[in-house]
C-alpha cells in the first residue's frame, strides 16, 4: 500500500500456476520472534495490534473507512484474522474496513516475514501485506516495502515493491515486479519476504519473483536498515484499486490471514 498515489509501471510478469500448500520443514538457522496464529475469536490481540482510523483515503484517494475494534471489519475465528470490508455508510464514506498495523507494538531489523493468507476478489477490492519504518518522517524517503498487494480488476496478478527517495512511482522509477497466481482468492498462499543488510528477497510458496539489492549504499536508495513495522489492510477502491471502479455487487469480501511469522537467524 502506499501512503502516497499509486502508479505501476510493471517491469515484468511471472507466470505461476500454485499449489496452496508449503512446507512446513524447520530451519536450524533461524529463530521465531515474533508471530500471530490468530487462534482466538473476537477482536484481534491488542497487545499485538494497532489500527489506522478514518476515512480521508490514505493518500490514494480511497473509498473505505477504517474502523477501529469492530467485529464487522476485523476478528479472529475459525483460525484466521479475519479483515472484511462492507458496503455500508460510516460518516462520510459508503465502505468500511480495516488496517491493522504493529507499530507501536513490535518492530524489527532485518529477517523473514511469512504471512500465509487468501485474498478477497473483486473490482475495487486491494488487499496488502507491506511495511514501513518505525520511525518513519517522510515518505518514500524512509523506506516502505510491499510484500503482497492486488488489486480486483487485475485478479490472480500478485505485486511487490519497494519505495525509497530515489526509486518511487512519482518519479516512474520505482522497483516491482509480479507473480500470477490463478487461485489466489481460492486458496491460501504463503506471501514471504527475506531481509538482510544486502538484499530483500519476495516469495509466493518459496517461488522467488522479486529482489531488490543494496548496491548503492545510499539512504536515498537504500533507507532499511532500521527497524520496520508489519501492516495488513483491506483497502476499496483509490488511485489503484479503483481503477476500474468499484463493483458494489460483491460485498462483504473477506482477507483471510492465517498467521504473520517472523524469524531471525539464530
Amino acid at each position: 500500500m502506499k501512503i502516497k498515489i499509486n502508479i505501476y509501471f510493471l517491469t515484468g510478469i511471472l507466470a505461476f500456476s500454485a499449489v496452496s500448500c508449503i512446507s512446513n520443514k524447520t530451519d536450524s538457522n533461524r529463530k521465531l520472534i515474533w508471530s500471530d496464529e490468530f487462534n482466538g475469536a473476537g477482536l484481534p490481540d491488542s497487545s499485538k495490534w494497532n489500527y489506522d482510523v478514518g476515512g480521508d483515503g490514505y493518500g490514494n484517494q480511497e473509498a473505505q473507512f477504517y474502523t477501529k475494534n469492530r467485529l464487522e471489519n476485523a476478528r479472529t475465528e475459525g483460525g484466521n484474522l479475519v479483515i472484511e470490508a462492507r458496503k455500508e455508510n460510516w460518516e462520510k464514506n459508503k465502505y468500511t474496513s480495516a488496517r491493522l498495523l504493529t507499530k507501536g507494538k513490535f518492530s524489527f531489523q532485518y529477517g523473514t516475514v511469512e504471512v500465509r493468507a487468501k485474498l478477497p476478489k473483486g473490482r475495487g477490492t486491494w488487499p496488502a501485506i507491506w511495511m514501513m519504518s518505525e520511525n518513519m518522517k517522510k515518505w518514500p524517503d524512509d523506506g516502505e516495502l510491499d510484500i503482497m498487494e492486488h488489486v480486483g480488476f487485475n485478479q490472480g496478478y500478485i505485486h511487490a515493491s519497494v519505495h525509497t527517495k530515489k526509486y518511487n512511482h512519482i518519479q516512474g522509477t520505482q522497483k516491482t515486479d509480479t507473480l500470477m497466481v490463478k487461485d489466489a482468492s481460492e486458496k491460501f498462499h504463503v506471501y514471504k519476504a527475506d531481509w538482510t543488510p544486502e538484499k530483500i528477497d519476495v516469495y509466493i510458496d518459496d517461488q522467488k519473483f522479486f529482489t531488490y539489492e543494496n548496491k548503492e549504499k545510499t539512504y536515498e536508495a537504500w533507507p532499511f536498515d532500521q527497524p520496520y513495522f508489519i501492516i495488513l489492510n483491506l483497502a476499496v477502491g483509490g488511485f489503484w484499486g479503483g481503477k476500474e471502479g468499484i463493483d458494489d455487487s460483491i460485498f462483504p469480501q473477506k482477507y483471510y490471514i492465517d498467521y504473520v511469522r517472523v524469524y531471525q537467524n539464530k
